[in-house]
């Protein structure tokens, strides 16, 4: 009956309940975090054996926006996952400590502190809850449609390196970890490295330029296919030989092309520029469990992987270590790491000042290429953004097995700025295993519209078209 009327009370199971008030050993938990008015129906209960032991609670005034990002935390209140973890001893505070001194009878006679306690230290992110809330709804409708193993967005404000969303699918309730898969606790956007496809040929064409393989009025007469070694790389869609500058290769995403400027830059110096981008190593975002990526060193490649770099093959990436190349591209050539921890008990955390890449010339040449991908002709002629230019590029990867390169499993993806121009943001969607249109054009793309379409006006940027 005891049990009966506890697990009415706290609108729990009653098989649970009576588990608990019946272990061995003279103490147990019933439920824990229970709300001030399930307390409380409990305590009128007057239950001789159950009482209350006062604890601390997570409280979160927005939900479980950037769940991922946030992290979760124990029933003890340590941090497990995301900034939780991360700056846990920040957060956390110290306990004080007082001295109670009794005589011989057991009776107090002096009380004195040893250390007071030590409030924890707040941690501002530099997330914007608005833009946060919209690339989590974006998420949402990409989920509903293509359902994808997991999903990132990505937005950054391209003059700062802020980064203003980091959104996570399939979404985690951080309040019932037991109904979360490990992995769904993960921050994709840090966490997951990926193939990247064509998105990376901006950075085949941007180093050719910078290194002066080629010019913007460089034309390539192309054929259906090449052989590199023992492979042959073909074009996503068949077509017959054609004549192309270097604008086109990147506006038609062609495997063949951006292959044929990487010979021109050829493999060791091709090797190197893959380093300077950033790709490999952390981007040295303040987040706990950053992955580095995958990148073979030079000293390892093979006759054929001059073959497969040039178009985003062999090699892998995170989501963030994109949006950091990305933004050199939209800044003027500076890559600098992504800042997510805006201030640490009020004092501001200081922008990275970066290291260029390449020079601004270049950079507005690759984003006036880029414009072209969402130009008629180009493979995301379908999204656009009513007064404003837009620049991006999509991928579609497919993903690496044992048995080789899958034709069914791809990674989705679009990375671009906006304006064009003088970018104010740069945006990075993927898409991992997405059914119901598997390419980047179709799951990725729309996405990233919808985001440049929100961001710009809510953030005052002025139109430019």
């Amino acid at each position: 009956e005891e049990a009966k009327a506890v697990a009415k009370a706290l609108d729990a199971d009653e098989d649970e309940v009576l588990y608990a008030i019946t272990q061995p050993g003279g103490f147990s938990y019933v439920d824990r975090k229970v709300d001030l008015k399930k307390a409380d129906a409990v305590e009128k209960l007057n239950l001789e054996g159950i009482g209350q032991v006062p604890d601390t609670l997570r409280v979160r005034p927005q939900g479980d926006i950037a769940s991922q990002v946030i992290g979760a935390v124990s029933d003890e209140g340590e941090g497990l996952t995301g900034i939780e973890a991360g700056k846990d001893s920040i957060l956390e505070g110290v306990n004080g400590e007082r001295r109670l001194v009794k005589d011989a009878l057991g009776d107090p006679i002096s009380l004195s502190n040893v250390r007071d306690a030590e409030d924890g230290q707040p941690v501002q992110l530099t997330l914007d809850a608005t833009i946060q809330a919209k690339a989590e709804d974006v998420l949402a409708e990409i989920g509903e449609i293509h359902d994808p193993v997991n999903a990132s967005a990505i937005v950054m404000d391209a003059r700062t390196s802020d980064i203003l969303a980091m959104a996570n699918w399939p979404p985690v309730d951080l309040d019932d970890l037991s109904s979360a898969e490990p992995e769904d606790l993960l921050n994709v956007g840090t966490s997951y490295t990926y193939e990247p496809g064509s998105t990376f040929k901006a950075f085949t064409v941007a180093s050719a330029l910078q290194g002066g393989a080629v010019t913007p009025a460089s034309t390539f007469t192309l054929a259906p296919s090449i052989q590199i070694y023992d492979r042959t790389i073909e074009e996503s869609h068949p077509r017959g030989t054609v004549t192309l500058d270097v604008g086109d290769i990147l506006a038609q995403s062609s495997n063949v092309g951006a292959v044929t400027i990487g010979l021109e830059i050829g493999g060791r110096k091709f090797s190197n520029w893959i380093d300077r981008w950033g790709f490999g190593k952390p981007t040295g975002i303040d987040y706990p469990g950053e992955e580095q990526g995958i990148v073979l060193p030079y000293s390892d490649w093979s006759g054929s992987t001059i073959g497969n770099v040039p178009i985003g093959q062999g090699l892998a990436v995170t989501p963030i270590q994109m949006v950091q190349a990305y933004g050199a591209l939209a800044n003027g050539g500076i890559l600098r790491a992504p800042r997510l921890i805006e201030k640490i008990g009020g004092v501001e955390t200081p922008e990275a000042k970066g290291r260029r890449v390449i020079s601004p010339r270049v950079a507005s040449e690759v984003r006036e290429m880029l414009k072209g991908v969402l130009a008629p002709g180009g493979t995301a002629s379908e999204v656009e953004v009513p007064g404003y230019t837009l620049a991006g590029k999509t991928g579609t990867a497919q993903i690496a097995t044992e048995d080789g390169y899958s034709d069914t499993r791809y990674v989705a993806s679009f990375m671009g700025v906006a304006p064009a121009d003088d970018p104010a943001i740069v945006v990075s969607v993927m898409v991992n295993e997405p059914k119901n249109g598997h390419t980047g054009a179709e799951a990725a793309a729309p996405g990233f519209g919808e985001l440049a379409a929100f961001t710009l006006p809510y953030l005052g940027v002025p139109t430019d078209q």
